[in-house]
C-alpha cells in the first residue's frame, strides 16, 4: 500500500511561492474589446518541501496560474514571488523545473539527445550531465537503450510523459511545476508517476501541480486548493478540509445509551439505531459490543473523499 508522510507547515517555514491579489484578464473577440478574467485577486502561499495540488474544472484558471508564475504570461494585477524573488527573475528560473500538460519536443531527437539539449540550456556541465542523465532516466523508468536509440517520434504517450519529467529535473531544481502530470497515462503509468513525485518530495523539493485525477492528489499532497472561475474557493491540508482520517461513524442496535455515550460522540437515535462518532480504536469498540449488549450494524469512515468534497464545493457554488 502506498504511503507518504504528510508534513505540517507552519508560518515559520520558508515561503517558496507567494501571490497577493494576483489577477489575469485576457482580451478576446475580433477587436479585442471583450474581457475574460482567468484569475481573480488570488492569494496563495506554498512552503518549502511541500507538495501542493491545484484542483479545478477545465477553464478554472489552473494552467493560467502556472504560466503566470513561470513568467510565460504577465499578470494584469497583483504581485507574486518565487523563491523570494519577483516573477521573471533569471536566477530563479535556473532553480525551477517545468513539465507542461502537452510537452512538445523535437521529435527527431532521441531521449538522450533531448536531455543533453535541455542540460545545455541550463548550462549544466557535460561531466555532470553524463552522470545525471542516467540517474534521471532510471528515476522515470526509461531504459538507456530506448533513450539512446529511439527517436521521440517513436515514443508512446507514457514514454513522452516520462522524458518530460526527466527533462524538468535536469537542472536539479528546488521547485518543480507539473501541469497535469498524469494526463493520458494508464493506471500503471499513473502509479509510477506518483512514485516519482513522492521520491522528489523525499529529496526535499517543493512540488506544485494541478490534476483532474483527485484520487492521485489525495495520495500525495500535503495541501490542496480549489479554483473556480479564477477564484481560490478553499485551501488547506486534507485534514483541515476533509477531517481526521481516523474518524468513523458507527451504527449499532441495542445497548445502553449511557454506556454507548462513553464510546460514541454525538450519539443520537435514528431509524431504530444508535448513531455516533467513534471514540478510540474500531477494534476495541467491536470487542466490547458483547459486553454492552449491542449489535454492530455498520462502521464507516466519516471523512469524505477528496472527489466528494470537490464536487460539493462546486455544487454549493451552483456549478453543475
Amino acid at each position: 500500500m502506498e504511503s507518504i508522510s504528510k508534513t505540517a507547515f507552519s508560518p515559520e517555514s520558508t515561503v517558496v511561492i507567494q501571490t497577493q491579489k494576483l489577477s489575469k484578464t485576457y482580451r478576446t473577440g475580433f477587436w479585442l474589446t471583450q474581457q475574460v478574467r482567468s484569475l481573480s485577486a488570488l492569494d496563495l502561499t506554498v512552503y518549502q518541501g511541500e507538495t501542493f495540488g491545484l484542483l479545478g474544472q477545465n477553464g478554472a484558471g489552473k494552467t493560467t496560474l502556472l504560466k503566470t508564475l513561470l513568467g510565460i504570461v504577465r499578470p494584469s494585477k497583483g504581485r507574486a514571488m518565487l523563491l523570494g524573488k519577483p516573477l521573471g527573475d533569471r536566477g530563479v528560473k535556473a532553480r525551477i523545473g517545468y513539465l507542461p500538460e502537452n510537452p512538445y519536443f523535437y521529435d527527431y531527437l532521441t531521449g538522450w539527445e533531448i536531455m543533453e539539449f535541455m542540460g545545455g540550456l541550463f548550462e549544466v556541465p557535460s561531466k555532470v550531465q553524463k552522470s545525471r542523465i542516467p540517474q534521471l532516466l532510471d528515476l522515470v523508468g526509461l531504459s538507456l537503450k530506448d533513450a539512446k536509440k529511439k527517436q521521440l517520434r517513436q515514443y508512446s504517450k507514457g514514454m513522452l510523459q516520462r522524458i518530460g519529467m526527466a527533462q524538468a529535473l535536469i537542472n536539479d531544481p528546488e521547485l518543480v511545476f507539473l501541469d497535469e502530470p498524469m494526463s493520458g497515462l494508464d493506471p500503471l503509468g499513473r502509479y509510477q508517476m506518483r512514485k516519482i513525485i513522492q521520491s522528489l518530495k523525499r529529496q526535499g523539493k517543493t512540488i506544485f501541480f494541478n490534476s483532474h485525477i483527485l484520487s492521485d492528489v489525495e495520495k500525495i499532497c500535503d495541501r490542496v486548493g480549489i479554483l473556480d472561475k479564477g477564484e481560490m474557493i478553499c485551501e488547506g491540508s486534507l485534514t483541515d478540509l476533509l477531517g481526521d482520517v481516523r474518524s468513523y461513524i458507527v451504527k449499532v442496535k441495542g445497548g445502553s445509551p449511557d454506556i454507548l455515550q462513553q464510546r460514541l460522540a454525538n450519539l443520537h437515535f435514528q431509524d431504530g439505531l444508535w448513531v455516533g462518532s467513534l471514540r478510540g480504536e474500531p477494534q476495541d469498540f467491536m470487542a466490547s459490543l458483547r459486553l454492552i449488549q449491542a449489535q454492530l450494524i455498520s462502521i464507516n469512515l466519516a471523512r469524505p473523499s477528496l472527489e466528494e468534497f470537490f464536487i460539493k464545493q462546486l455544487s454549493d457554488r451552483g456549478v453543475n
